[in-house]
Parts: C-alpha cells; sequence; structure tokens
C-alpha cells in the first residue's frame, strides 16, 4: 500500500476529531453470517425511513453483507467495547465465535440483532454506490427498535469513549 499523501494524512487527521457512534452491522441469509464495526452509518430520510452505511470493500464481511442484501445497524450502547474489537477484528475471534453468546437474538429477525443495544435498525438493501474504498449502502428501514438508558458508544481520536445517558430532571 503506498504512503497516503499530504492530504489524506491531513484528512485523516480531521476525521479522527469527528466523533461517531459506533455500530456493528450484521448479516445472515444465504451468503452467510457475518458482521462488522462501523462509525460511518446515518440517517438519510423518514420519508420512507432510510439509512445509510459505508462498509470498506476489503472487509471480508462486504461480499456477505451485499449478498445477502439485508442487515442490522446495531447502535453499540456504553457496555458494548468488547464487541466494537471483536467485530474490528482486533481480537482475532473468528466471525463464527463473535455470536454465541446470549446477546444476540439470531431467529426473530432473519439478522443478528444485539440485545440491549442503544439502537436496532433491520432493513434491506435498497440501493449501493462504490467510491473510494468503500460501498455506500442505501438501506430501507424495515423494523427499529431504542434502549434509553444504556449511553452509547462513540469513536473520537482513534479512541472508544463511553458516554452516559443524562438523567432528565423535572
Amino acid at each position: 500500500m503506498p504512503e497516503p499523501t499530504r492530504t489524506q494524512s491531513d484528512f485523516r487527521s480531521a476525521m479522527a476529531n469527528l466523533s461517531a457512534a459506533v455500530n456493528v452491522v450484521t448479516t445472515d441469509g444465504p451468503h452467510g453470517r457475518a458482521g462488522m464495526t462501523v462509525s460511518a452509518a446515518c440517517s438519510v430520510t423518514d420519508s420512507p425511513p432510510t439509512v445509510l452505511v459505508c462498509v470498506n470493500r476489503s472487509s471480508r464481511s462486504h461480499s456477505v453483507l451485499v449478498g445477502n442484501g439485508r442487515l442490522c445497524v446495531n447502535v453499540l450502547a456504553g457496555e458494548h467495547e468488547d464487541l466494537a474489537m471483536h467485530f474490528a477484528g482486533a481480537t482475532k475471534v473468528p466471525t463464527a465465535e463473535r455470536f454465541t453468546d446470549d446477546r444476540w437474538d439470531l431467529t426473530s429477525h432473519g439478522v443478528p440483532v444485539l440485545r440491549g443495544a442503544a439502537a436496532t435498525v433491520i432493513g434491506r438493501i435498497r440501493a449501493r454506490r462504490e467510491l473510494g474504498s468503500h460501498t455506500v449502502l442505501f438501506v430501507d428501514v424495515e423494523q427499529v427498535g431504542t434502549q434509553d438508558d444504556g449511553g452509547a458508544l462513540v469513536y473520537f481520536q482513534r479512541r472508544f469513549h463511553s458516554l452516559g445517558a443524562p438523567r432528565l430532571t423535572a
């Protein structure tokens, strides 16, 4: 891989200062089960409800995700840093073993859904666009779940940070 240009290095440094929610995007279907940690996921519109997810094409999960055409964006809560690391490949835990604990609902929705996630967004890939090293997936939302008391896991300055849910006072 060639050395990044100065603009690329500066861009990466700037993006390290862009706080982002940490998500594990999961899929299951005829192409297999897979999941990956992503920080590039966001809403597009609520009419119709649509999210976008950016996936690196060099990821082993990319072809499985695109092939299955259906996914869940599991927005991680504050206590899920271990899952973020597993699904980023940092712990070398094989893909099949990443789904073995009881935090995962593997049967109710056709895709793995994380119990206790800050939010889950299940949907079908409507369109995709390749740009540079990534594929941008536009996903039609089919089902949503939320949990308001688990806080959030964010990525900022190349590290994970847990944010607590603020208490509302009357």
